[in-house]
This record gives C-alpha cells, sequence and structure tokens, in this order.
C-alpha cells in the first residue's frame, strides 16, 4: 500500500500523503486532529452522523494545542481518556484541487495529526455530541468496518506498531 493517495471530498479532489513521525514546522497548519484509542487491544471506533465507523478526532480550535484539541474530541466522541502517543501526520495538499478556494476554510496545504491513545479510563457513552455509538474493535477486523480512505489502514499499522516500539523502550 502506498503513503499517497487522492480522495473526492465534496466533489473536490484532494491529495493525502501519510508521514509517519513526521516533525511539524512553525509554519505548518494543523487542521486536525485523530487518536487510534486502544483498551485491552481493541481499537474503539465512533459512529458520526452522516460518516459511519470512524477513529474519533476533529479539528484544532483556536488557542488549543493539538494534544488539548484530540483530549477534547476523544472525550466528545468516544467518550475516553489516556496516554498519548503522537504517530505522524497525513498531509493534505489542495495544490491540484481546482476548486480549492485561496481565502477558504482550510489552507492550500495542511496537516492532520495522529496519535496512540492507550486508554486509562472509559466513560459512560451519553451521545451528548455529534456520535450515535462506540464500538470496540480487534485491530484485524478494523478494514471491514471502519469507513475511511485507504490511508486510515496505515496509520493503524503504525499505532500498533508503536505500541511494541514503547514496550521494547521500557523493558
Amino acid at each position: 500500500m502506498e503513503n499517497q493517495t487522492y480522495v473526492n471530498w465534496d466533489g473536490q479532489t484532494v491529495s493525502l500523503t501519510w508521514q509517519p513521525y513526521k516533525q511539524l514546522h512553525a509554519s505548518d497548519v494543523a487542521t486536525s486532529v485523530h487518536g487510534y484509542c486502544f483498551l485491552d487491544e481493541k481499537l474503539v471506533l465512533v459512529q458520526v452522523k452522516g460518516r459511519g465507523f470512524n477513529v474519533p478526532g476533529g479539528h484544532v480550535e483556536k488557542g488549543e494545542v493539538p494534544e488539548q484539541a484530540l483530549r477534547r474530541e476523544v472525550y466528545e466522541e468516544a467518550y475516553v481518556a489516556g496516554e498519548l502517543t503522537y504517530i505522524g501526520a497525513i498531509e493534505v495538499n489542495h495544490s491540484e484541487n481546482r476548486e480549492f478556494m485561496e481565502n477558504g476554510k482550510y489552507p492550500k496545504v495542511g496537516y492532520q495529526l495522529f496519535y496512540r491513545m492507550d486508554i486509562t479510563k472509559c466513560f459512560l457513552f451519553l451521545r451528548q455530541f455529534e456520535t450515535t455509538a462506540r464500538i470496540w474493535v480487534e485491530t484485524e477486523e478494523v478494514p471491514y468496518v471502519m469507513n475511511d480512505h485507504e490511508l486510515a489502514l496505515l496509520v493503524l499499522k503504525e499505532a500498533v506498531a508503536s505500541k511494541r516500539k514503547l514496550d521494547s523502550n521500557s523493558e
């Protein structure tokens, strides 16, 4: 599987490139954060209204740092909390997008940041925000359940591998 793909978002063709452990520069714009959240080796997926099952995540709000935004989003969507490990970024590039609006909501090149979360607290699922369901999935079943582009599986592989790296470093 390649680390680059094209997606059609609302009629616009956008290039996505997975970059494990990419370190952002001050000029880079992180538009969203997403968490591959694990409890007992199972991944939590949430059903967001109109989008199917996916990992929790969302936009970084003004004044938030990415880790704060992710903690807020995973609580709002999955009702979990835990320890975060940064695993990489997907570059979202609109350079080939003929419909791109220069002064629109998103930059021409932005980044979606991805983290592994090892869940330490699981709260009652209250459906107060935009999610309607929370499920726990074995990693090998994720391709059959998650509704996302193919790079999501590369991110999953890195999230699983990062746990092995953490475990081997602590020995």
